[in-house]
């Protein structure tokens, strides 16, 4: 499924996520934002299933944002399941 979220409160404009039909992580894209940061989270959630990446990343903050990047992804995820059901 391709899934596409606009991110809110943070430097990145917007996550854009193919997730197979079992809610493994295809690709994850991130436009915006900080180059080096982006990459990293792109890499690692490959493969990975949305349910455990959600886990790990939402909640995160960045400096006094009540969110951060990685936060933005797990909403993005969060979001594309629901839409799937």
């Amino acid at each position: 499924m391709h899934f596409e979220y606009n991110n809110k409160g943070v430097c990145s404009k917007k996550t854009i996520l193919e997730i197979g039909d079992d809610n493994t992580i295809e690709s994850v894209e991130i436009v915006g934002g900080c180059d080096g940061n982006r990459q990293g989270i792109m890499a690692l959630l490959k493969g990975q299933k949305a349910e455990d990446a959600i886990s790990r990343l939402e909640g995160i903050k960045c400096g006094f944002k009540n969110t951060s990047c990685p936060d933005q992804v797990a909403q993005a995820l969060k979001a594309a399941m629901e839409a799937n059901k």
